[in-house]
């Protein structure tokens, strides 16, 4: 049985009057990460962590910003659509691991509710999907907050 792994990272600028969304949760805050979709970068960092391990190339081939379908699309449902590309390709996921890098607000309370999103969206456990955050102790233009991103691994293996 081969066991793959597989890293993602994404990163979206903060602006005011749009919503931040982590990992599916509308987190109530002044300021929302900008993108063509959601621009949950949670999400995003997971799908390319899932392609990457099976070697089905990134987030923007799949679903490209130039494509009006994707428009302000939920990143759960583009999430699901990369488990399935992933289950096709003849892996299954063993577990998720992920940081969410963000000075304000503070998301702990969301996290429980993040992972349940996710575990959902690719029929997984809970207890398979890790969520973590940190701040960035006001380096940077995270810690400054002018945006935020996300780190995540994934492993997969394939079908027995």
């Amino acid at each position: 049985m081969q066991i793959r792994f597989g890293f993602g990272y994404d990163v979206h600028r903060m602006v005011i009057n749009r919503r931040l969304i982590l990992g599916g949760v509308d987190i109530p805050f002044v300021k929302g990460l900008t993108g063509h979709s959601d621009a949950d970068v949670l999400c995003h960092a997971l799908a390319d962590a899932l392609l990457g391990a099976a070697a089905l190339g990134d987030i923007g081939k799949h679903f490209p910003d130039t494509d009006p379908r994707f428009k302000d699309i939920s990143s759960l449902v583009l999430l699901k659509h990369v488990g399935g590309l992933v289950r096709s390709s003849n892996f299954e996921i063993i577990n998720l691991d992920s940081t969410v890098l963000l000075q304000q607000p503070k998301i702990a309370p969301y996290i429980k509710k993040m992972r349940e999103n996710i575990a959902f969206s690719l029929g997984l456990q809970v207890s398979q999907v890790s969520v973590k955050a940190t701040t960035n102790e006001e380096l940077g233009f995270i810690g400054m907050g002018e945006g935020a991103a996300a780190y995540a691994i994934a492993s997969i293996q394939e079908f027995t």
